[in-house]
């Protein structure tokens, strides 16, 4: 079907104007009736925050979403566009500054236009709704940058300074009719905060000392850390009185749900050159780094600990394991344990130690330990369920057994040869006959004793020993 290229054109075709509110209203009403996915790639907030989601744009609140950092708030805020209409007209006025609504111009060139002009002289363009989405991180952020600036070549024309017609357009008023988000809203400088709760509820704003009368139109959201959304001075209370709801976000309540997250945003091709399998145990312990780090006293739990550990450490389990299958021309590869001292790489620099909970131990201190807590509770759950405990019994008759990053499975095998029945155990978390495979069950078997104080462990480039 041909769209419409002139405001005649536009009249006949039926079209109506609605408000970004309640065009997101509309279409939101219509996916709730039919059942469609209103978020997807969301994972983990059904029951929780996609609710309060649903209620504040069927209220047509502008939103701010509470959270530590890597809780997919920027993501959701982005998902918002999908309940605008594919496209909006709007006046193509090349001197413009805004996508102006043709029965409803705010700006004066465009009333002119629309005053002096024979309807179907008027002329129109679309707006796609993926380029009606503009966000800005608040930190840096001026007052030109967002609402706009005097400009010194229209005033050199003779503009007045209180003309609209003298102003350059900042990111907002060029997002009329259109989504604009602010991350980090606690660190905006407190000059352009006041320029926002005017530009929220009065739609009015001053620069330079004269009043400016913008009448936009648009959805605003923002995001925030709970510790400095809360602290006194960093958010201007005037602001915090004007936004409609706050969305509270959240880490994954289950361990399989941030298992399902991670394996998501990571997206690692397993086939390939040197195809990958992975273990569900290993996959449960990468994860579980990462909750034990949110519950551990070394580290600030203000700042949070972002999905984004999570997956670093995947991607980084898998490359050791790729390249050590590349190198022994192992196929499968399958990551073990010993994988997991290369996580450094991936995790320094992630962590926020708490400077009183941490005291004088490094960040790598914290590493280790927070994996080692890590690889305890995954273990602690499979002796539940397969009785491995029994396993650490052999270890009296003093028997010593060596892994590394780069053993060859078929090695394991063979160490293997001199221990009891009873390690057959170790092959149930995993079932499967693969060399590769088995020796991550090993090496799962033999680190879990170890966090138990079962067994002690030697450790040397690479290579570690277990022992009585």
């Amino acid at each position: 079907m041909n769209r419409p290229t002139n405001l005649a054109e536009l009249r006949e075709s039926g079209w109506k104007s609605k408000t970004v509110k309640r065009e997101i209203y509309d279409n939101l009403m219509q996916a709730l009736q039919t059942g469609d996915e209103l978020f997807p790639g969301i994972v983990g907030y059904d029951d929780t925050v996609i609710p309060d989601i649903v209620l504040a744009l069927l209220s047509e609140h502008d939103m701010l979403f509470l959270g530590e950092k890597g809780q997919a708030k920027s993501r959701i805020m982005r998902l918002l566009i999908r309940f605008l209409d594919p496209e909006i007209p709007y006046l193509d006025i090349p001197e413009s500054p805004v996508h102006d609504d043709p029965y409803q111009p705010i700006t004066s060139i465009g009333k002119k236009c629309i005053a002096n002009t024979p309807e179907h002289e008027v002329p129109i363009a679309w707006w796609s709704r993926e380029d009606r989405y503009a966000e800005r991180l608040a930190p840096g952020t001026k007052f030109a940058d967002v609402i706009g600036e005097i400009d010194p070549a229209k005033l050199a024309h003779g503009e007045s300074m209180s003309a609209e017609s003298a102003l350059h357009f900042g990111l907002i008023p060029r997002m009329h009719r259109g989504i604009f988000a602010m991350n980090e809203l606690p660190e905006l400088d407190e000059l352009v905060q006041v320029g926002l709760f005017n530009i929220l509820e009065e739609r009015d704003v001053q620069i330079r000392g004269y009043p400016i009368r913008f009448d936009l139109d648009m959805l605003i959201l923002f995001s925030s850390n709970p510790s400095t959304f809360n602290r006194s001075g960093k958010v201007i209370p005037q602001l915090k009185d004007r936004i409609g709801s706050v969305i509270h976000t959240h880490y994954p309540r289950d361990r399989s749900l941030g298992i399902e997250i991670m394996e998501q945003e990571a997206s690692v091709e397993l086939e390939g050159q040197v195809p990958v399998v992975v273990p569900y145990f290993m996959r449960e312990i990468i994860e579980q780094i990462t909750v034990a780090a949110r519950a551990s006293k070394y580290v600030d739990h203000d700042s949070g600990v972002s999905a984004r550990f999570s997956i670093a450490n995947y991607r980084m389990m898998i490359a050791a394991a790729r390249r050590r299958g590349a190198v022994l021309n192992e196929k499968p590869a399958v990551p073990r344990i010993s994988d997991l001292g290369h996580l450094y790489s991936s995790s320094l620099g992630k962590l926020e130690l708490d400077l009183m909970g941490a005291n004088q131990m490094s960040e790598r201190q914290v590493l280790d330990a927070i994996i080692a807590q890590a690889i305890q509770d995954v273990f602690q759950e499979y002796i539940i369920e397969h009785g491995l405990a029994e396993i650490g019994e052999i270890f009296a008759q003093g028997i010593k057994i060596e892994v590394g990053d780069m053993l060859p499975s078929s090695q394991y095998a063979d160490r293997l040869k001199r221990v009891p029945p009873v390690w057959d155990k170790a092959f149930e978390v995993n079932a499967s006959g693969d060399e590769s495979i088995r020796a991550s069950c090993i090496e799962f078997v033999l680190a879990g004793l170890y966090a138990n104080s079962k067994i002690s462990r030697s450790q040397d480039h690479g290579r570690i020993v277990y022992e009585t």
